[in-house]
């Protein structure tokens, strides 16, 4: 109860009231206001005891008539309780004290009217205060600002709504255990905050801010006595003591994730129960802004990252393309130079055709073939093109550079101080014009040096490199090989002339076609042999494949099955995140990484297990003669343990890792790709628990498996029956509880379950993707109601999976004109995600709708955290307040959740729209909801959903 002694205006209330009796008359007036406090006013000189009396009258009508004391007890039109006592120094009749008590209630009645006007609009100037602090925090946290400079204008919009002079906010890290002192502004404490800086909670034992992050809860009052009540010891490193101390936990989810404190050193008690509501409510959008700040800095080193790797593997593509190029001009080259040693007429034209070909791959403008003769003493030139020496005549062997390649059978890069170094080592003595740079590689024929084939420049602009060195060592071979042929060949035609005369050159001829031939047929038996390997063996790494792996597991279910002594398992392995891998640095990267993979798998197991490469970045190992399940399970954690070790993939370090599947052998399966499917399951289960870890696939996945298959069996046989049905929960006015329109809700009438919510298949339909079918039924009977008339309007979700489809305003118009359904009667509900999921989608769909009579409502309106900044861009009709905040407005957070219910109401005023109340269960909440503005309601208070509308015209029953 609370009588104020300094003549108030609520005191002027009862002196009024005395001044209409005889002098020396007492009066005392008590009321219950609508939070369940009792307040009142008492004439100058009342007793205690009056007042008393008429607190009593609150719960109590009068019990006796006294000549000299004047009783009553009311409610009014508002649901206001009132209770009034007078002491009368002497008796009035009973006209009097009935004109007098009319009087009273008259003027009570217009001063409880004035009380609350003037509370609507202190009320409506704290939301409006609010409103522009939430509007100006969503602005800075999508401005360019630096993060101090952001923080620093984020205190003065706080300062604007209450003391804050003395303002930090922290970040906690709950993983490392430590915190960052973002912004710190005090007036004594000389701290300098350090954003960057992160500051181990052990350092901090006797800090009040670590207090409040570990109790998790807001705490408010002097700071001496929060530290006596956690027991914090005093530690003057951390600030002076203050009069007033409130700091409020910020929350992500059910994490703790930092705090913003306020405090005074001057004044207490300069905060209350109403500023540390608001405080936590700004404090959940200070963090939304710093959310939305490090996202958009993170976005930006990202996509900076992003870039450099799309300039990283242009540039691998543009060399992977140079690469390809030369690859094809020296595969062209070779064809070329093979087709030549069989085509060329002469060993000459052979020899310039050849020359051609090596002037395609390099520069060879100066070029010559050296030929040991068969006694090997002199070297011939069959072939020479040069510049200055124009030609070569054959001479005896001696020191120059062409018998130094045959001398030591490797090629020989040269550039002119290299030769001169040869020179003066007494190694080589040049001959002719002195080269530039000189390149000779060794001819070969069985492995003995027959010759060179050398290219030069006489330049210092033309210089052969190492790459030209190993192309013309590789062309080289090859020319070698065509250099016999041609050769054999010639040596063939002059053998044919010979064998036309004689009897043994027919012998020789038909030995050497038969030797062909069984090279022939061996080059085949070989080829058949490889494709055989190939058929059974992955191309990249060289593993088994599926087929030859469901072999061999056939061979070990068949020993199984005749030894029941004998058992085996199957490991199924799935590289985690391998997609990042190619995403980044490229499919060639990546094959490197399952090569590495294939290898640490294969190092890791037994000698007599066989793993199996199934496609992709899957693995599959089968390991038999096996004690039971710790033998694979043990092998599982080797296999883990060996592919987590770092290795370089394209010049970078990667930590691989994977998630693995273990399926024991059991009499059940009869094939083994029965094994493996359950193996994939249980990786599957492995992967959904974190990743790098291995699960054994047991009963309780199997009949989990098989309830989720005949889940969605029956999701799809009731898509084409009629398993699913609309439910309707009417939606009504609070302040006459006259039904103004329904939501339909989903239900799925189960052949052998029941009746079920969403909430028991929507996780199947969304994996399956057969809910969005299930949603369209359910709209096909929304029209088809509407088809049939009536009053108020039907409201459908609409989840953010339809606004990603282009064409789903126009389908849902088409079903409308098809049903010959009124639009204007149709709502649709959409979530905060659905609007910011793609922003100008979402815009053109709800104009569209709009422009045809279709509204939206936006749904769980306060659980999200950018709606505020957006709301005003998107032409909503109607804000459905969250029932978590409706169910708060009874009970020990009713002072939090009427702070945001207040604030809502606050914006949807400024923005011209309505508000639905969800979740209304009692009269409190109804009541308390029409107190703060909110005009409809929707909850079991009103009605449960239904199969059949509740007509509108129909008022409900009022309880309470």
């Amino acid at each position: 109860m609370r009588i104020v002694d300094a003549r108030s205006g609520r005191d002027a209330l009862a002196d009024t009231l005395q001044e209409a009796l005889p002098a020396g008359s007492e009066v005392a007036v008590l009321w219950r206001d609508g939070y369940g406090g009792v307040a009142g006013s008492a004439s100058l000189g009342a007793s205690s005891s009056l007042a008393h009396r008429a607190e009593s009258l609150l719960t109590r009508d009068p019990l006796t008539l006294h000549s000299q004391r004047i009783e009553a007890s009311w409610t009014t039109s508002e649901g206001v309780r009132v209770g009034l006592a007078a002491q009368l120094p002497a008796a009035l009749s009973s006209d009097t004290r009935e004109m007098w008590l009319s009087l009273a209630r008259i003027v009570i009645g217009a001063h409880l009217v004035a009380l609350r006007t003037l509370a609507r609009a202190e009320s409506l100037e704290k939301s409006e205060r609010l409103q522009q602090a939430l509007f100006e925090i969503a602005d800075l946290a999508g401005s360019d600002l630096e993060l101090a400079d952001m923080l620093r204008r984020i205190h003065t919009v706080v300062a604007g709504l209450m003391y804050a002079a003395n303002l930090y906010i922290v970040l906690y890290d709950d993983v490392r255990d430590s915190m960052r002192f973002l912004y710190f502004a005090d007036q004594r404490d000389t701290y300098v905050a350090e954003p960057e800086r992160d500051i181990p909670v052990d350092e901090m034992p006797n800090s009040v801010t670590v207090a409040l992050l570990r109790h998790g809860e807001p705490l408010q009052g002097p700071s001496a006595a929060i530290r006596e009540r956690l027991g914090v010891p005093r530690d003057i490193q951390h600030g002076p003591d203050s009069e007033d101390w409130l700091g409020v936990p910020m929350r992500r989810d059910d994490r703790i994730c930092g705090a913003i404190v306020v405090q005074s050193y001057d004044r207490p008690d300069v905060y209350g129960e109403e500023e540390r509501a608001l405080l936590a409510f700004v404090a959940q959008h200070i963090l939304t802004a710093l959310d939305r700040f490090h996202a958009r800095e993170e976005l930006e080193r990202r996509v900076e990252e992003r870039t450099q790797a799309l300039q990283l593997s242009n540039r691998d593509l543009q060399a992977e393309i140079i690469e390809r190029q030369r690859a094809e001009r020296l595969q062209r080259a070779l064809f070329r130079i093979a087709e030549l040693s069989i085509t060329s007429e002469t060993l000459e034209r052979f020899y310039t055709q050849v020359h051609d070909v090596v002037s395609d791959l390099l520069y060879a403008r100066n070029f010559y073939i050296a030929l040991l003769t068969e006694d090997g003493e002199r070297l011939e030139f069959p072939y020479s093109i040069d510049e200055r020496d124009a030609a070569r005549e054959s001479r005896k062997l001696a020191s120059g550079l062409t018998e130094y390649v045959i001398a030591r059978g490797r090629p020989l890069l040269a550039d002119r101080k290299r030769i001169q170094a040869l020179e003066s080592q007494g190694l080589v003595r040049s001959r002719g014009s002195l080269a530039h740079c000189w390149l000779g590689v060794p001819l070969f024929r069985n492995e003995a040096v027959v010759g060179v084939i050398t290219v030069q420049s006489y330049s210092p602009a033309i210089n052969f490199s190492v790459r030209d060195q190993e192309l013309l060592t590789f062309v080289a071979h090859h020319i070698s090989i065509g250099l016999a042929r041609k050769q054999s060949q010639d040596r063939l035609v002059a053998a044919h002339a010979e064998l036309e005369q004689r009897v043994e050159s027919r012998t020789r001829e038909l030995a050497q076609a038969n030797a062909e031939l069984l090279s022939q047929i061996g080059e085949r038996l070989r080829v058949e042999q490889q494709l055989t390997h190939q058929a059974t063996h992955d191309a990249l790494t060289g593993l088994p494949n599926r087929s030859q792996l469901l072999d061999r597991l056939a061979h070990a279910i068949a020993r199984a099955q005749s030894d029941s002594q004998r058992t085996f398992a199957v490991l199924f392995l799935d590289l985690d995140r391998f997609k990042l891998v190619n995403d980044s640095v490229g499919h060639s990267a990546g094959d490197e990484l399952l090569i590495e993979t294939g290898r640490r798998i294969v190092d890791a197991v037994r000698t007599g297990d066989t793993v199996a490469r199934l496609g992709g970045d899957e693995y599959a190992i089968l390991i038999e003669d096996i004690d039971g399940p710790p033998v694979a399970e043990e092998l599982a954690q080797r296999v883990l343990r060996a592919l987590g070790e770092p290795c370089w993939i394209a010049g970078r370090e990667v930590f691989p890792s994977a998630s693995l599947g273990i399926a024991l052998w059991h009499p059940r399966y009869r094939t083994g790709a029965e094994l493996l499917r359950d193996a994939d399951a249980a990786m599957y289960r492995a992967k959904s628990s974190g990743r790098d870890r291995c699960a054994v696939f047991d009963e309780a996945m199997r009949e989990e498996a098989v309830r989720i298959l005949d889940l969605e069996a029956d999701l799809r046989r009731a898509i084409n029956g009629d398993g699913f049905v609309a439910f309707y929960q009417p939606i009504v006015r609070l302040d006459d509880q006259r039904v103004i329109g329904h939501e339909a809700l989903l239900r799925w009438r189960h052949e052998r379950r029941g009746l079920l919510t969403p909430s028991e298949f929507i996780g199947v339909g969304e994996d399956s993707g057969l809910i969005e079918e299930v949603d369209w039924i359910l709209y096909r009977q929304v029209m088809d109601e509407l088809a049939r008339g009536g009053e108020g309007y039907i409201s459908v979700n609409v989840s953010p999976r339809h606004f990603r489809s282009s064409d789903f305003a126009d389908r849902l118009l088409r079903m409308i004109d098809q049903a010959g359904a009124d639009p204007h009667r149709l709502r649709i509900e959409i979530t905060e995600v659905a609007l910011l999921d793609d922003v100008p989608r979402a815009l053109r769909m709800l104009r569209t709708l709009r422009s045809h009579g279709v509204l939206a409502q936006l749904d769980d309106f306060g659980t999200g955290f950018s709606a505020l900044s957006y709301l005003h861009r998107f032409p909503i009709e109607c804000l459905k307040i969250d029932q978590s905040f409706v169910s708060g407005l009874v009970g020990d957070t009713q002072p939090e959740s009427v702070a945001v219910v207040r604030a809502i109401q606050a914006l949807a005023g400024t923005l011209g729209i309505h508000t639905i109340g969800e979740g209304v269960e009692n009269e409190a909440q109804r009541a308390t909801l029409r107190e703060l503005g909110c005009t409809y309601g929707q909850g079991y208070l009103f009605g449960y959903p239904a199969e059949r509308l509740r007509e509108a015209p129909l008022k409900l029953a009022v309880t309470g």
